[in-house]
């Protein structure tokens, strides 16, 4: 069983005894990038240019021009570019026709200078895209001095410019592709803030409903119920102020409502359609990073997978994929070629010993549609979520196989429920449970997920053992109402 612990802030991760596994909120895992210091690698540099009109026997003294401290190495050409009295003076009458001062120019700021590189700087990610812009103006600087050599020097070749794209051209993508499927998809996902002072968590949603129901994981926005403000951005970039219409920490989902209209829904598909090897779309907010896709397939079915702390655990019967799904993609969906959402991005896994989630390794866990659908249903219309129960203890430190459950009371509370759904059908303490509706089990994790994938009042067949004698019994689940 893999057990998860939620993103959102304040909770710190917990690791597993077992393998780490987290929910993908991005507040514990995603530092805070720090200032990047862009060093700039133009010395100053001595720029000869006559002082005096110069003459055969007494040269004129150079004079010493330096160009700005924090010119970037793009910057010098521009300079030496629009400098007509040293092009004025560079010239004597009787004298042979020198090269173009630009040249000059050039040829002496670099004359001797070693070459110099900046120190590699930690980047984080905002310093990345910082990072990027500088080099983008600077790339436009740059080409713009040059530009204004070629013409000042009359060396533009005549055939310089390059073809253009023909505007009227439109790229036809096929119906299906990722690029079709990301167009329809991407207007119906939004990016959702919790703000807590001075901090906040951010996660990813669905438009559930026309008129403003929003769709998430409860540990995205599980500080609203502490006052804190929720706020969410849609793909056009307005906000809107939402409010939580009901969650469940048993199953890591929310809904949220905002004041809006006409929005245009993402369909939840049927979950126990697809098969391993499905092609898959993950779509949401990783690391804050807005309107992100990525691509993969479905890695396995029925992965027991166990979210949040021990007293608010959900238990996910999730659909595991190798589409990247990161810190932030929690709340978003994972949507099939059709277009349709399949399941609801919750956790990823990380490698024993690692303490905090650092990314995707290629193991993302969903919750299937089917069970968002149902458990969503039932917070609109109550603001609260009931799920299946047997009515049986399970023994923990049990090693053998199946599940067995527990040979007395914990806490007061019996083995065996009375007249509860096991004890109805003949179950007692000390029973071991070998499979459900023919799956093996063979820990109490994947009982209790494979029982939370049913609704109450679904029956289901369990495979039990006393003592030497094993049979089959009829279990009809009743209801236990969420938190």
């Amino acid at each position: 069983m893999t057990e998860h612990t939620p993103f959102a802030p304040p909770t710190p991760p917990r690791r597993s005894t077992d393998e780490s596994v987290w929910t993908t909120d991005p507040a514990a895992s995603e530092p805070h990038a720090e200032p990047v210091a862009v060093e700039h690698p133009a010395e100053p540099v001595a720029v000869e240019a006559p002082a005096e009109p110069a003459t055969a026997e007494h040269p004129a003294e150079p004079a010493a021009v330096e160009a700005p401290a924090e010119a970037t190495t793009a910057e010098p050409v521009l300079a030496h570019a629009a400098t007509p009295a040293a092009e004025q003076s560079s010239h004597q009458p009787g004298e042979p026709a020198a090269a173009h001062p630009a040249v000059h120019a050039l040829a002496a700021a670099h004359a001797g200078q070693p070459r110099r590189h900046a120190p590699r700087a930690r980047v984080g990610l905002r310093g990345v895209m910082s990072v990027a812009l500088i080099g983008l103006l600077t790339g436009v600087a740059g080409g713009a001095g040059a530009h204004l050599v070629l013409d000042r020097a009359d060396l533009r070749p005549a055939d310089a410019d390059l073809p253009v794209p023909d505007v009227e051209h439109v790229v036809d993508r096929p119906s299906g592709s990722v690029a079709a499927i990301a167009a329809d998809v991407l207007p119906s996902v939004v990016s959702i803030e919790v703000q807590i002072g001075q901090g906040g968590a951010t996660g990813s949603g669905m438009i559930l409903k026309e008129d403003g129901y929003i769709l998430t994981n409860n540990h995205v926005v599980a500080e609203a119920a502490g006052g804190a403000k929720v706020v969410v951005t849609f793909a056009d970039g307005h906000e809107q102020e939402a409010r939580v219409v009901g969650a469940t920490p048993d199953y890591d989902l929310a809904v949220l409502k905002v004041e809006e209209s006409g929005l245009v829904p993402l369909v939840l598909g049927d979950s126990d359609a697809i098969v391993v090897g499905d092609s898959v779309l993950a779509v949401g907010s990783p690391l804050g990073l807005d309107a992100t896709v990525t691509t993969g397939i479905v890695s396995a079915l029925h992965r027991p997978v166990k979210a949040g702390e021990e007293a608010e655990a959900a238990f996910i019967d999730a659909i595991q994929t190798d589409a990247a799904i990161n810190p932030g993609n929690s709340g978003g969906p994972l949507v099939n070629a059709a277009g349709e959402v399949i399941g609801i991005n919750s956790a990823i896994a990380q490698p024993p010993g690692v303490a905090a989630a650092t990314g995707s390794i290629g193991l993302g866990f969903a919750i299937p549609s089917n069970q968002a659908r149902h458990t969503a249903e039932q917070l609109i219309e109550t603001g609260h979520a009931t799920f299946p129960v047997i009515g049986v203890l399970l023994d923990p430190a049990y090693q053998g196989e199946g599940v067995r459950v527990a040979e007395s009371a914990v806490q007061g509370q019996a083995p065996v429920t009375p007249e509860g759904p096991a004890d109805l059908a003949g179950i007692r303490a000390g029973d071991v449970i070998l499979a459900i509706d023919g799956r093996p089990v063979s820990q109490a994790d994947e009982l209790i997920v494979a029982i939370r994938a049913k609704a109450p009042g679904d029956p289901v067949t369990l495979r039990v053992r006393t003592g030497d004698d094993e049979r089959d019994v009829r279990v009809v689940l009743s209801e236990k109402t969420s938190g």
